[in-house]
């Protein structure tokens, strides 16, 4: 960080608060249009938060919703919108919207940002689904050409050598893996709303359940999804006006790794070694948060593979590098251990939506909102995405 950044990072700090949460259900099937679960999702939120849709000045979107701002906007009567943005790319995206909700609310632009991410991730476009779907030959002109042919065709397949390569460099096992996937469950088994609520899973069930790109299992996956979340960023000043207790952004980060790559995931694996932008952007987070690892009570870690929150553990310095195995088994992960993690179940176990639910959880869990409460708990660590392209993350902290 140069001494102009540095000098710059605690502007932010503390200076909002996300003041509001919603979603909808999550499920297979919802039977309804993305907008209209935009729709719910964001109507829930605004009402959570106290305000009114006339209070609404702002929208951030994911780059990816089929739900454009000003659909959002008509369909919710938010008739004094001035400022919309549009975050990043699929799961490396939600924190680092809340990040324009931030910069936008400081900046003067807005006052109360509406931020949303919806999608039929099961019953629409599958995310899970091989990336060359539908092209006769190669990738259609983009990197895939230069992976789809040796079979190289799924977000799963991708996310395999990850794990493989940690495997072979640490001597991470399978069980290690499994202790991630069986916490989240038991998690989401006390949450009613989540998707595998009433579906506890066992180590052996793990164990036992069908291989799906070696070595990540069916439980090493996760969900597909229908469903949306929104989350209402204000002033801090302002949050302490309304009725629900005050959770207040530290700060919020999202960068790439230190030497870029085309492409992103892809380009990652391309080029090699295998690394991912959430070990640079730690470091960026907790400088800006003026905290470190140790300072962290609860974490939501993005979790579209059991492989990326073991990495995550290293990342953001809960344990040494090739560590994360042993650590996620020791018991650190559960609700009274040092590091309790996914308190709804997470991407695993409650709903896939690109990683907002996470926020949505971790403002749940400092109000004392949420299903599986961690006792004491005064610091949130929010991750999304890794390792391409780029990340974002943030740290929520209970208003004292």
């Amino acid at each position: 960080m140069s001494d102009q950044f540095a000098a710059s990072a605690p502007r932010q700090r503390d200076q909002c608060a996300i003041v509001g949460v919603g979603t909808t259900d999550y499920s297979f099937n919802s039977g309804r249009s993305t907008l209209t679960l935009a729709a719910q999702a964001g109507s829930a939120a605004i009402a959570d938060a106290g305000l009114e849709p006339a209070d609404i000045d702002g929208i951030v979107r994911c780059e990816m919703d089929e739900v454009l701002h000003a659909d959002l906007a008509a369909t919710l009567g938010l008739p004094n919108v001035a400022f919309w943005a549009a975050g990043s790319w699929a799961g490396a995206a939600p924190c680092g919207m809340v990040g324009l909700a931030v910069s936008a609310i400081c900046a003067g632009q807005a006052n109360n940002v509406l931020v949303f991410r919806s999608l039929n991730g099961r019953s629409g476009r599958r995310f899970g689904r091989e990336w060359a779907s539908g092209d006769a030959v190669g990738g259609g002109g983009s990197y895939l050409e230069f992976l789809a042919p040796y079979g190289l065709q799924s977000p799963g397949m991708a996310y395999a050598l990850f794990a493989r390569k940690h495997m072979l460099d640490f001597g991470t096992t399978s069980e290690h893996l499994g202790h991630i996937a069986v916490t989240c469950h038991r998690r989401a088994n006390e949450n009613p709303a989540a998707q595998r609520y009433g579906r506890p899973l066992s180590m052996a069930t793990y164990l036992q359940s069908r291989m799906i790109a070696d070595p990540l299992r069916r439980f090493d996956f996760c969900l597909e999804t229908d469903g949306a979340a929104a989350v209402v960023v204000s002033a801090a000043e302002r949050a302490r006006d309304l009725a629900k207790p005050t959770v207040l952004i530290r700060a919020v980060a999202q960068g790439d790794e230190s030497t870029p790559r085309q492409g992103g995931l892809w380009g990652n694996l391309l080029t090699g070694p295998l690394t991912n932008a959430s070990s640079t952007l730690a470091k960026r987070l907790y400088r800006l948060a003026g905290l470190g690892p140790h300072d962290i009570d609860v974490a939501q870690f993005y979790d579209c593979f059991t492989i990326t929150v073991l990495m995550q553990l290293e990342d953001y310095g809960f344990c040494k590098r090739g560590e994360g195995g042993p650590f996620a088994a020791s018991g650190a992960l559960d609700i009274d251990g040092t590091l309790p993690i996914n308190t709804s179940g997470g991407n695993l176990a409650d709903g896939y939506i690109h990683g907002l639910s996470h926020i949505v959880e971790g403002v749940r869990q400092l109000r004392g909102e949420s299903t599986a409460p961690v006792a004491g708990a005064e610091t949130c660590l929010v991750t999304s995405g890794m390792p391409g392209p780029g990340s974002s993350a943030l740290i929520l902290r209970r208003d004292q």
